[in-house]
């Protein structure tokens, strides 16, 4: 690299250190008035405390089941997107990635509105005679994953998009000349070489579903206690930073531990292909 785009790079550089770096990892390790050795004596503790752990499982599950579905609902329409030679297909990505326009909590609430116990999902299964009276869906793990799912489906279908547009179509046509099916062109040919874009939208979608805070308060309710609920509880409630950083650092983990993951699956799988 030269010395002069070096020198570009500098000013963002020094915003992101200033602006972002040394202020989270300080809010991580030593908030005002809480002491580096507090903070990981409480994390030592929510690691052997059962109620915590379970609170970590439970975000951690809901955020891998959100991110495999939105994975797999995500890329075939990525794929047909980017594949596409009609001259709508702009106008077909713009509304699977409309979504990301509205609020987060409007979306939520338009859920709590379907799943409520007089909502429409409880009297369609009650019309259907399917029940005598509508089941518990709101305030439960699956109103919870359905409402991260379509908070950030939208991720997954745009950072998908981009890696399979950059695939040559040329090499799907040289596959299946070869006497490949579509499916096995799929498997074989596009997602090794989406893999990049695959890695982007699992770090994205499990970073948001890990430190999503409105959907799984509105639709989880206090059964449903995650990490970020339990994060604004102590800073904002019990005022507990040694608390408070003890969980952001777990939320950190884990996002860093899941995208460490995909990035080596990933690789795994360009390999052997």
């Amino acid at each position: 690299m030269s010395r002069k785009p070096a020198w570009l790079l500098l000013p963002g550089l020094v915003f992101i250190l200033l602006g972002f770096a040394i202020p989270s990892v300080a809010m991580l390790i030593a908030p005002p008035g809480v002491s580096t050795g507090d903070v990981f004596a409480r994390l030592g503790q929510m690691l052997t405390d059962p109620y915590s752990l379970g609170i970590i499982g439970r975000t951690l599950g809901l955020g891998l089941i959100t991110t495999a579905t939105c994975l797999v609902l995500g890329f075939p329409i990525a794929y047909l997107l980017a594949r596409s030679t009609s001259r709508f297909a702009g106008m077909w990505l713009a509304l699977a990635i409309f979504p990301l326009l509205l609020s987060n909590v409007v979306r939520t609430f338009g859920w709590i509105v379907l799943l409520g116990s007089q909502g429409a999902i409880g009297q369609l299964i009650t019309g259907l005679g399917l029940a005598s009276e509508a089941p518990q869906l709101l305030y439960t793990e699956l109103a919870v994953v359905l409402g991260m799912t379509q908070l950030f489906l939208p991720l997954a279908i745009i950072s998908c998009y981009s890696a399979v547009a950059q695939v040559d179509p040329g090499l799907d046509d040289a596959a299946r000349g070869l006497g490949a099916s579509r499916t096995r062109t799929l498997w074989t040919v596009v997602l090794p070489l989406s893999a990049p874009g695959l890695v982007v939208a699992t770090t994205l979608v499990f970073a948001g579903a890990a430190t999503a805070y409105t959907t799984p308060y509105l639709l989880g309710g206090s059964s449903q206690r995650m990490l970020a609920t339990e994060l604004y509880n102590y800073s904002n409630v019990t005022v507990d930073w040694a608390s408070a950083s003890a969980t952001a650092l777990i939320m950190t983990l884990l996002v860093f531990l899941v995208s460490g993951l995909s990035s080596l699956l990933s690789r795994g799988k360009s390999v052997q292909s």
